[in-house]
């Protein structure tokens, strides 16, 4: 080759070299540095979002993934937002359903203020009727708890030795009545301790035959709560037979929370009302207020005695008590409405509006007070005249776990972790014994059943697991949890008994976002579950409002549409 050419070769390379650097450097570098930020295609309109599923970026037009809706152009996010801020579209605001209103000032101790508990024999007039001389149960005369008994009913039949030997012992004395009286009488005297009346004894002398068993009668009146022996049992003095509870009074019991202490006064009247009749109202007066506090629950027991001259209370039935506090002008407090708080167990949420106008909200934690009207009372966090998100909270703190932010699930933001990764810092069922996660794993079963059963469109079938999961929350209720927890599960069981009830597959999907809502933020507590629950959302459902519900399925399957829109939906996060 000649040296020319060598030299013309060289120079071409050179050249070639200099200009792919003029034309690629620059293009290559941007690249690197927006690798995983895609706001400078956002900036110049190159990447496109669903209005839906924010999450979704593209680099050109199309469908959505996850929803199918057409992807429209993204827009910019803003800058300078601080760790715990995020930014939302107008447009996604207004599709969450997002309100927010400016927090004041309220009465501190007004209003109503509810507890939930159970009816239960008034043990002052319980009565146990007792044996009064040793024998043998021939027979028994009461055959069931419940059962219904008068006073001087025949309640059993006893043979007894000793009333035997003191029957032989009267007809002897009956003879020497004239020249021995006071021994006449005081056979007559020991046989009128074991209970005989003066006309049993009376027959035994008039008849001079000695009996060998005897009727045993009720001493009052009332319902039978307990049977204590059996036919061919051998007894002792003074051993109790059965139970007669009088029910024409009883008790209304209530768990009430130490925080709470204050508010009840021995006297206090009570409005109880029940699911049974739900449009009836029972009046009561609070009677006793236990001094002492259950240690492991943090409650104690607030009593109320109820008029059930009509019978229509029963023992065992779940009740409600309202009691309206006494309100005073001078404890005034910052209150907020209870939609407004995101409920991890340790800590309370709110989601605060710094800027009016400006679509950017920051996380906030706050302690409150005691739950009044369905607001809290704020002891700090927070201060009068800030503005907060009140409704669609739980949908801006999902779209601050998308962007990586700090949420209720993530105290210290970075990417949304799930399953059993994300759980270091979300200090969830720190305060639940085992009995009491078991016991919401049973509920949560039958949850998903249910959720199963809207996903298909089935009526029948929703009825039949929301009665069934009805049940098991009642055994729930009575397990150990706070005062918030407790409302929580008085708002499960409120939208299961809706469920069961509701002959519109409509109106049960209506029922079914509350029933969500309360099991999430239960569930948000719990420390250990049987495999993966996936918290899914839809956008779309609750009149564009948006919805959740829980699943054991990482595939989407959505219960607000069914068939009609079965994928749309995405994953929050998951336990």
């Amino acid at each position: 080759m000649k040296k020319e050419n060598i030299i013309y070769i060289g120079i071409a390379v050179v050249v070639g070299l200099l200009a792919g650097y003029l034309i690629f450097g620059n293009g290559a570098n941007a690249t690197n540095g927006a690798e995983h930020d895609h706001s400078t295609e956002i900036a110049s309109g190159e990447m496109w979002t669903c209005s839906m599923h924010p999450q979704i970026m593209q680099p050109e037009p199309g469908s959505c993934p996850i929803c199918g809706m057409d992807l429209i152009p993204a827009e910019s996010s803003g800058e300078g937002l601080m760790a715990n801020q995020i930014k939302m579209t107008e447009n996604a605001m207004a599709l969450a359903g997002v309100e927010t209103i400016t927090i004041g000032e309220g009465i501190a101790g007004g209003g109503h203020v509810k507890l939930s508990g159970k009816v239960a024999i008034n043990q002052e007039s319980d009565a146990v009727q007792s044996a009064y001389f040793n024998g043998r149960i021939e027979r028994l005369n009461i055959n069931y708890e419940g059962e219904e008994v008068k006073k001087g009913q025949q309640l059993a039949t006893i043979y007894s030795p000793e009333l035997v030997s003191a029957q032989q012992e009267l007809l002897t004395a009956v003879n020497l009545k004239e020249s021995q009286p006071q021994l006449y009488k005081a056979v007559r005297n020991k046989l009128k301790l074991w209970k005989l009346s003066d006309t049993q004894i009376d027959e035994i002398e008039s008849s001079g035959q000695v009996r060998e068993n005897f009727p045993v009668y009720s001493n009052v009146s009332g319902v039978v709560s307990g049977i204590m022996v059996e036919e061919g049992d051998y007894i002792k003095t003074g051993s109790p037979l059965v139970k007669v509870a009088n029910l024409n009074s009883v008790w209304a019991i209530f768990d009430a929370y130490e925080n709470q202490l204050a508010l009840f006064k021995k006297g206090q009247t009570l409005e109880v009302t029940t699911k049974a009749y739900p449009n009836e109202t029972f009046q009561a007066k609070i009677s006793f207020v236990d001094p002492l506090l259950n240690n492991s629950s943090r409650t104690l027991e607030v009593r109320a005695e109820l008029d059930n001259q009509k019978g229509l209370l029963k023992p065992g039935m779940f009740v409600t008590g309202e009691i309206k506090m006494i309100e005073s002008s001078t404890e005034r407090a910052i209150t907020l409405p209870e939609s407004a708080v995101l409920w991890t167990g340790e800590r309370s949420v709110v989601y605060v509006q710094p800027n009016l106008g400006e679509p950017v909200f920051e996380m906030r934690e706050v302690q409150l007070g005691n739950l009044s009207n369905g607001s809290y009372a704020v002891v700090s966090g927070l201060e009068i005249g800030e503005e907060i998100v009140a409704k669609g909270t739980f949908t801006v703190d999902a779209a601050a776990q998308l962007q990586g932010k700090k949420s209720m699930m993530n105290k210290s933001g970075g990417a949304t972790m799930t399953g059993h990764e994300g759980h270091g810092g979300m200090q969830m069922g720190a305060n639940f014994s085992k009995q009491t996660q078991n016991g919401f794993q049973t509920v949560l079963d039958s949850y998903l059943k249910l959720k199963d059963a809207l996903v298909d469109s089935n009526m029948e079938q929703a009825q039949k697991w929301a009665d069934e999961a009805q049940q098991k929350v009642e055994n729930f209720k009575k397990m150990e949890m706070n005062e918030t927890g407790k409302i929580q599960v008085e708002k499960i069981a409120e939208s299961l008994s809706g469920i069961a009830k509701e002959n519109s597959i409509a109106a049960q999907r209506n029922h079914f976002m509350v029933l969500s809502e309360s099991m999430i933020k239960i569930g948000n507590q719990m420390k250990e579950l049987d495999g993966e629950i996936y918290v899914q959302h839809c956008p779309m459902a609750n009149n564009d409002n948006g919805a959740n519900w829980l699943s054991s399925e990482k595939e989407i399957r959505n219960p607000y549409y069914g068939e009609g829109m079965l994928t749309c939906g995405s994953i929050v996060h998951s336990w």
